[in-house]
This record gives structure tokens, sequence and C-alpha cells, in this order.
């Protein structure tokens, strides 16, 4: 099938020391050709191997625009899986627009977003879990998320799914047969042994979607909220972690009246921190407003780190606090250990009504950032990335698409409790083999694909 061809800047767009210029298509070996001139002057990059790369310069007519490398990528060895040619240039916004315009006056049109990445997955290069996960990687923010990333794109999940749905196809394809020729296949004691496969797909399956909480935190980082009363060292805890003054701090109580949101590393995860005003009763109103604000994200917190000021006594603030912290995961920041301590750890936990981690921390003389650091990666991840093998569901239309085919699979187990006729069971076999479709791509319709795709990056 002839494609258009097709070119974008896939680098960014930006100041750097080489820019990529990326052509895809019938034409792409034919498009460089028209502005490529190696050194000799007889040099036809459509006469040259796949996977080699040549020196040159680019021409306008008779201009000379710039000094480049050429890579070339014959079809089906390739991204795409079509003829492909990288064009790598001087870096700079300049230069790259004016090399993209060059290739776009000589033949390509401008790729849409995602529209490389696209062609990969119509021409069966990677599916659509494969394709998503290229999307992942581009905007991976911490370790952890981004191996697992690599790992999707290398077909981890994909491959899960795809034995998950040749069992379910085995067994409707054996019913079928059986409802087709009795006389040959018998259903005898069927039932038993579909029940046995059902429950073991069903566990499978489960342990994907359960696995989707653990993944969005990977994802997307653990939301973190810092409360304690005016004062307690909330702010000079966030610029310890931060590792520079960003939040502003003083001995005037409510310094911090409204959110201050920060990115933090912690040991391959990302944290979404959350400064907040200081809990307290107050008539100020602009002080109110931060409090009520502090309130609703700590309700909607993945972590609470309770900064206590360990040198003044605890309160009717520290009452409140307390309160909000009770059914939540949290962490006690036992702050200003440099200081002459009026309240123990016994009143703290006494005062919650159990007991939370708790870590002796000074912004000051900069304790606890290893322990607290360590703490976190304990409390949310250890245990369950135990191993290299783990899959992790990250994309809410993935979880979506296998708890339908759970549900399916649950209908089937009560076709069988019920003693139902067999075409029961293939029928919602069949809905949950075409519901695991949908995470691969094989179910998906042309409007779905154009939505996902449209995300992407230009040069993607």
């Amino acid at each position: 099938m002839k494609t258009e061809t097709i070119a974008a800047i896939a680098t960014a767009l930006s100041d750097a020391g080489i820019s990529i210029i990326r052509i895809s298509g019938d034409e792409a070996i034919n498009v460089a050709d028209r502005i490529f001139v190696t050194k000799e002057k007889n040099h036809i990059l459509k006469n040259v191997k796949s996977h080699t790369i040549h020196y040159g310069f680019l021409f306008d007519g008779d201009e000379l625009i710039d000094e480049v490398m050429v890579s070339v990528m014959k079809a089906p060895k390739s991204y795409t899986t079509e003829d492909t040619v990288e064009i790598n240039c001087h870096g700079g916004i300049l230069m790259s627009r004016k090399v993209l315009s060059l290739v776009l006056q000589n033949g390509a049109r401008l790729a849409e977003p995602g529209e490389f990445t696209k062609r990969a997955f119509l021409n069966g290069r990677i599916d659509l879990s494969g394709a998503e996960a290229v999307m992942d990687i581009i905007h991976s923010e911490n370790e952890m998320f981004l191996k697992s990333s690599v790992k999707q794109l290398r077909g981890s999940l994909s491959s899960s799914i795809r034995t998950l749905r040749e069992k379910i196809l085995f067994e409707i394809a054996f019913i079928e047969s059986a409802i087709d020729d009795p006389e040959h296949i018998s259903l005898d004691g069927y039932q038993d042994r579909l029940s046995e496969i059902v429950d073991d797909i069903s566990v499978s399956l489960q342990k994907l979607i359960d696995s989707f909480d653990t993944g969005k935190l990977m994802r997307e980082g653990i939301r973190t909220v810092i409360l304690g009363k005016p004062n307690a060292g909330k702010s000079s805890f966030l610029n310890l972690l931060v590792g520079e003054e960003k939040a502003i701090v003083t001995d005037v109580a409510g310094t911090t009246r409204d959110a201050l949101e920060e990115y933090v590393k912690v040991r391959g995860v990302s944290l979404k921190v959350i400064d907040t005003a200081g809990i307290r009763s107050t008539d100020d109103v602009v002080e109110k407003i931060g409090v009520e604000k502090a309130i609703r994200f700590a309700d909607d917190a993945d972590l609470i780190l309770y900064v206590v000021d360990s040198s003044r006594t605890l309160d009717e603030n520290d009452h409140r606090i307390c309160e909000m912290i009770r059914d939540k995961r949290a962490i006690i920041l036992y702050n200003k250990t440099d200081l002459h301590a009026a309240v123990t750890e016994d009143e703290i936990f006494d005062l919650i009504g159990k007991r939370f981690p708790l870590i002796h921390v000074s912004a000051i003389e900069n304790i606890g950032l290893d322990e607290f650091e360590k703490l976190v990666k304990e409390m949310f991840f250890e245990g369950k990335i135990s191993s290299s093998d783990e899959i992790f569901i990250t994309n809410i239309r993935h979880k979506e698409a296998i708890s339908e085919a759970l549900e399916a699979l649950k209908l089937v187990k009560k076709s069988l409790a019920d003693q139902m006729p067999e075409d029961f069971y293939s029928i919602d076999l069949m809905h949950a083999y075409t519901s695991l479709g949908f995470v691969i791509g094989e179910e998906v319709g042309e409007d779905l694909v154009n939505e996902i795709f449209s995300k992407f990056c230009m040069g993607k």
C-alpha cells in the first residue's frame, strides 16, 4: 500500500548541538536525494545499503543550507516499516525549521502528531499498548515509571494479554466445535474443566487490575501533603526535600497562606509535594482560605507528612490535625530536634490514637532526609516491585478493558453454576476475548486510534 511521505522535527525545538528531521514514506529517500549532496557529488541515497549514515551537505538549489549526516533505513526494517531518512543537522530553532521547510518543499508533507508511531502500529510493528508505552517513555518523570514503560514497549503487557486471549479463544473454538459436531466432540465433564480455566484466567486479570494503584503512583507520583500548625517547619522541610529555597521561611506564624506544589525525586520515585498553610483557627480571611485548602488537599492525599514542632507542646491545632490523619497513610516528622524537646513521641501517638512511622528531622542540620526517602519507598513499593517480571497497569484505558473482561468471565461462572446451555458460555467468553483485544489494539475503532495518537508529539 502506497503511503504519503511525511516529515517532522524529531528532537526538541530548542538550542542544541544537533537536530533530527525525520522523513518516512514511499518517497522518503527520493525527497532526501533532491536536497542532499555528498562531497563526491555522485552519491545517491537510493543506491546505498540500509541502516547506513552518510556525510554531506543540504542545498536549496545553489544555496548551501547546512553540513549534515543522513541516516537511511529502508523498508521494512525501520520504526514505521516504511523507507525512513533522518537528517542530522545543526541544532537550533531557526536551522531546524529551515531544514524541515526544505524537506516539505521537495515532496513531503508535515506529519500529524504521533503519525510516525501510528504508522508503526497500523503496519503491525507494534501493538497499541506498545505505542502508548512510547509516549509514556517520553513523559516519564521517575526511574520506576521509565523502567515499567520500557518493559511495556518490549511487550511485557501485550504478551500477557495475548496468552490469556489464546486460552479464551481455544475454549470458544472447543465449545463451538462440540455444538456443531456432538457425535465426535463430547462436552461431558467440560463444565468443571472450564470452571478451573476461567478461575485461572480471572486470577491473572485481577492481578493486573490490582497493579493499577501502584502503577498510577509510579506514573503520576505520590500525592504528598505537608501538614502542621504554623511555624512547625513545613516550608523548611519542603526546601530540604527540593534542595533549594522554594518556600519562604520566616519566624512569623502564617507566612504560608496558599499551597505550594513541587515535584521531588525520591529513590527513583516522584513525590508531588504540597506545602500548605499552617492549621490553626484564624480571623484572617486569606489565611482562613489557605487552611481550608490544606484540609481539602489532605482529604485527597496519598501520603500526609505531619510536621510536629518538638520544641513546643501540643495544642488544639495539633489535635485537629491528628483527627485529620487518623485514617490516612502518614509519616510523623518530629522536627526541630536541634532544640530542647517539649513533647514526647508517646504524647503524639496518644493524641492520634494509633502509631505511625516517625522520623527525627532538622532542616537546619539536614537530619532525617535519608531515612525519610527510604521509608517512603518501603511504604509504597517494598514487596510490590519484587521482580523484574512484574507487570504494572499504568493506563486507565487498559484497566477498564481488563475489568470488563473479568466481569464477562464472572458471567461465565454464573452460567456454569446455573447449568445454562453451552452457547451461553461462548457468548461471554467472546466478550472477554474482545475486551482484552482493546488493550493491544486488535478490537479498537479508528476514532479511538486517532484520539490516542493525537496526544503524541509531532515528531513521534
